[in-house]
């Protein structure tokens, strides 16, 4: 039997979601957990694959199983037993063909920025002194709504069939003496989100034009595209299936 964790994690201890041989990342701790309280070997799948440092509002990740589990149970003992950095809030049985990862049509990350010194938010905002054009980052931003393909914003070397992703929002919003970052797609490719950042507040600065980051998007080339904006500002806002609620 399949069964799906709808899950939250502050990514700062953590080095990214995925294993990684030597390194403490959310997947590795979670696995460990279920293995300790279930008195199985279990494999846990994610929805996605959040670099280290990001954090996610919402996340999901399946697990298979025989055993017939009390849910609630096991969310409650998965809470003790996890660091405080990660709370689950639900586990649920699926059907075996649904996929945490393959099966999500729709991923929302938000980047948050800090225009002004923060004493409280600091550790979960990007600092900037200076003065942002926020019209001509939009104007920018729009460009992704009719891009195809991601190149220029993706981790070079990455084992992917393709760069093409689905850009369906981007859009920057002042909220609550922020600047967001809000965008959405079917799929994101690795570093992604922090890449289009990175250089969309270029344009914001006045060091790029919204015609130069049009032609850094159609060079597909990763080296034209600005820095990646740090990763502590990041979050993975909601993920969409079409058959859960």
């Amino acid at each position: 039997m399949r069964y799906f964790i709808e899950m939250a994690y502050n990514g700062t201890p953590f080095s990214g979601w995925q294993v990684q041989p030597g390194q403490e990342t959310v997947q590795g701790v979670l696995e460990h957990a279920l293995t300790l309280l279930l008195r199985e070997p279990v494999a846990v799948t994610g929805c996605g694959r959040t670099d280290t440092g990001v954090h996610a509002r919402q996340f999901f990740a399946h697990f298979d199983t025989e055993l017939q589990l009390d849910t609630m149970r096991l969310c409650d003992k998965l809470n003790s037993f996890l660091p405080k950095e990660i709370a689950i809030y639900r586990i649920f049985p699926v059907n075996n063909d649904l996929h945490a990862r393959f099966s999500a049509v729709a991923r929302t990350y938000r980047y948050y920025v800090a225009v002004s010194k923060e004493c409280f938010r600091f550790p979960y905002t990007c600092r900037e002194f200076h003065q942002l054009d926020v019209a001509k980052m939009n104007e920018a931003a729009d460009i992704l709504l009719r891009t195809v393909d991601f190149t220029s914003f993706s981790k070079l070397h990455t084992q992917v069939n393709n760069n093409n992703c689905k850009v369906t929002e981007a859009m920057w919003r002042e909220e609550d003496g922020l600047l967001v970052f809000t965008i959405t797609a079917d799929r994101f490719l690795r570093n992604m989100v922090r890449a289009v950042v990175g250089t969309l507040l270029q344009v914001g600065r006045g060091k790029l034009s919204v015609e130069e980051f049009e032609q850094i998007v159609e060079r597909k080339d990763r080296c034209a595209a600005g820095d990646s904006a740090p990763a502590h500002a990041l979050f993975l806002e909601r993920v969409v299936y079409e058959t859960l609620s």
